[in-house]
């Protein structure tokens, strides 16, 4: 497989680190895939800054649609643009254009045919034009048949799957994102940071980044923060004015201890002036900054699955803290302080997770689908000679 080079469409909405978990591994699995293949990006949007040029095709929708419709059309014009000319469409969109099919979030059908919700919330549901049309997009997508497969990217997102429409479970391989060897920032950098941002030297730094932090738990870590020493200061990446204002709002009392910084593709200085990476989620079917936290050797807590999907992969006091609940913020203040008091336990932590780091790195993650679009290929080759 790795001497044949492919011609490879990858569909998304946009494209670029800075967008998301999601999006960012599309990034990072397409800067692999492109050493040994042709890729060619079809998006809405392509990020410039994220370091990787590669031809791109845009997916025109017109402006002030309702979300509903945009995704349709741009399905539709996918489709269209993708249907001839490559050898395998590598889709991380609700639509049928895909050979192969990437879900990262809960499937729409689980959320609303599956997960127990007010019957008059289901009822309406049947009504809502974008509901319907979430639905029929996806199962389009979904659809078992040759030369085909979808992609969970983590165990919880399969069994959802499975429990939505039915099939056996080996039929949604799981492929968890990658991650990318962190490169540290000298000691006197981040020390020169941390100062920037006004903490001390004996200060103990939580970090959590995200897109959505209230969706992350941060309303848990405000509430651990409160029950914590003052010298425990939290830092916020990917925060704006409306986090500044939901930290003022509900946790005054700490407001002065919590820094945000507004979203960044250049994340490497804050995980290397903090202490700890805190990730109580809501809602995760991977986790992707857990597992980059740990390459940048910062010991982790986070939520339990199935709030999050990377808490699958590891083991609490080996690997991980875990939480048994996102919203404990007495046990998250507790795990905190058994950080800052034990050097043992973070480095326990630590070199456990060295494991898990390596285990996923992108070039084994594009190995595997490697792996996949040979099994495709070969049934596409199949089903035409069995045709003649």
């Amino acid at each position: 497989m790795a001497e044949q080079k492919l011609k490879i469409a990858f569909v998304v909405d946009r494209f670029g680190g800075r967008f998301g978990g999601a999006e960012a591994y599309g990034v990072e699995l397409m800067r692999e895939l492109a050493r040994r293949h042709d890729v060619t990006v079809f998006a809405r949007e392509y990020d410039g800054e994220s370091g990787l040029r590669l031809p791109f095709v845009p997916v025109r929708t017109r402006k002030g649609l309702p979300s509903w419709l945009r995704v349709l059309l741009f399905a539709n014009r996918a489709r269209r643009l993708t249907q001839s000319g490559f050898d395998i469409v590598h889709s991380h969109m609700n639509g049928w254009c895909g050979d192969v099919e990437v879900v990262h979030v809960t499937p729409v059908r689980y959320n609303w045919r599956i997960r127990r919700i007010s019957p008059v919330k289901r009822i309406l549901s049947f009504l809502s034009p974008r509901v319907q049309t979430y639905l029929a997009l996806e199962n389009k997508r979904v659809r078992q048949r040759a030369g085909h497969r979808v992609v969970a990217v983590s165990a919880l997102i399969a069994e959802q799957l499975k429990s939505a429409y039915g099939a056996d479970i080996d039929a949604y391989p799981v492929i968890a994102p990658g991650v990318v060897p962190a490169t540290q920032l000298p000691h006197e950098q981040s020390q020169a940071l941390r100062a920037s941002l006004g903490w001390e030297k004996d200060d103990y730094v939580c970090l959590l980044v995200a897109r959505n932090p209230q969706r992350k738990g941060l309303n848990t870590v405000l509430q651990a923060l409160v029950q914590l020493p003052a010298k425990v200061k939290l830092l916020v990446v990917g925060g704006n004015a409306s986090t500044r204002d939901y930290i003022r709002r509900n946790a005054p009392s700490v407001a002065d201890r919590v820094k945000t910084v507004d979203e960044t593709s250049d994340v490497t200085p804050y995980y290397s002036c903090a202490n700890a990476y805190v990730h109580p989620t809501l809602n995760d079917s991977f986790g992707m900054a857990p597992l980059e936290a740990m390459s940048y050797e910062l010991p982790v807590i986070l939520s339990p699955s199935p709030w999050c999907g990377f808490a699958q992969y590891v083991t609490h006091n080996d690997d991980a803290l875990v939480l048994s609940h996102p919203e404990n913020a007495q046990e998250l203040a507790g795990f905190i302080e058994q950080l800052m008091a034990s050097g043992e336990l973070r480095m326990r932590l630590v070199e456990g997770s060295r494991k898990l780091v390596r285990q996923h790195s992108w070039s084994e993650v594009a190995h595997r689908y490697e792996a996949l679009y040979a099994e495709l290929l070969e049934e596409r080759n199949g089903r035409v000679a069995s045709s003649r």
